[in-house]
């Protein structure tokens, strides 16, 4: 998640990669997955916090993680499994 670290990112979600050069803005989601993520939270730790935050069932928060986590995958900011 070394890429994920560099990020400079503000509370509104803008965030600027100054690696690439590279910029783009997160929803109130994706700013919370990054954020979890950064912190050093795995996979599911991060999931069960979508379950505590946002009022969606599990199908819903792993469905939503892991299609974020294939945006990042596209955008290069995390590495391929």
């Amino acid at each position: 998640m070394e890429k994920l670290k560099r990020l400079a990112i503000n509370e509104e979600g803008f965030a600027f990669d100054p690696e690439t050069g590279n910029s783009f803005v997160l929803n109130q989601t994706g700013l919370f997955i990054v954020k979890k993520l950064r912190e050093g939270l795995s996979e599911e730790e991060v999931i069960s916090e979508l379950l505590k935050e946002f009022e969606v069932d599990e199908e819903t928060a792993r469905r939503d993680f892991y299609d974020f986590m294939e945006q990042l995958r596209i955008l290069g900011l995390i590495d391929n499994k």
